[in-house]
């Protein structure tokens, strides 16, 4: 039972991230696909590397380096996997007319003129967002956002169907639909880092992050009847955003 969580976590480490994983864990489809409720604790690691290299980074440079540089940090420890399907779907649903059209945009590896506007946008919110709060709310804000935004695209796996018909697809071991006590098992790593800030803060942020989501998964659910591994990437950089944002919030 330990190995097999291990294995399942280590599988959504070499997944999701650029981290070495064990040669035992190897590849396996039924690994891959219970490596999904794990998504959120990458979240946590993700983040929490992030909010290291911003601490670091702040004892040297101002604060407004020490955000770009912590950008770096989990860009390069994501391999950008989650901007890339932020970028893919921005330019199926911003290209395409109908699902076969979007589907096939989003599989096409060129970027286009959607997918680089949404993705500049994207990191100069993210910048703006950041570098506005109080340097003492940044370490707290990026691992809470990078875990509850990637409980925001394992939502969709519980709630909606696999879009893509082609068994192929290298996301199709990890898009089998999620069951209660999986999601309510990511649930836990989304909630934790939440104590890390205040009461007053969480609200909003939370509920901006779910709207966020909640657009895009109807955007998906219209054009695509489903989700792809794509509109997960773009769920996950939307509902960070959206937290960010009601972190900063004044109401």
């Amino acid at each position: 039972m330990i190995r097999r969580e291990l294995g399942a976590f280590f599988a959504a480490l070499g997944y999701f991230t650029r981290l070495p994983v064990p040669a035992w864990v190897g590849y396996s489809p039924d690994g891959l696909a219970r490596a999904a409720r794990y998504l959120p604790a990458i979240g946590l690691l993700v983040g929490s590397f992030g909010a290291l290299v911003f601490w670091m980074a702040l004892h040297v440079w101002p604060q407004p380096v020490a955000v770009v540089l912590s950008m770096v940090a989990t860009i390069a420890l994501t391999g950008a996997f989650h901007e890339d399907g932020l970028a893919d779907t921005a330019d199926g649903l911003g290209g395409g007319w109908d699902k076969a059209k979007i589907l096939a945009i989003m599989k096409d590896s060129r970027v286009g003129s959607y997918g680089v506007i949404a993705i500049v946008l994207a990191l100069l919110g993210k910048f703006a967002l950041l570098a506005t709060l109080p340097a003492g709310q940044v370490v707290a804000a990026l691992i809470a956002g990078h875990a509850v935004s990637r409980f925001c695209a394992v939502s969709l796996m519980a709630s909606m169907d696999y879009a893509r018909d082609d068994e192929s697809t290298k996301a199709r071991p990890v898009a089998a639909r999620l069951g209660l006590g999986s999601l309510l098992f990511a649930l836990i790593f989304a909630v934790l880092p939440l104590f890390l800030l205040a009461p007053e803060q969480v609200l909003p942020a939370v509920a901006l992050a779910a709207l966020a989501t909640l657009w895009l998964a109807a955007k998906c659910r219209r054009w695509l009847g489903g989700y792809t591994g794509d509109c997960l990437g773009a769920v996950q950089q939307l509902a960070e955003i959206a937290f960010y944002l009601g972190l900063v919030a004044h109401f």
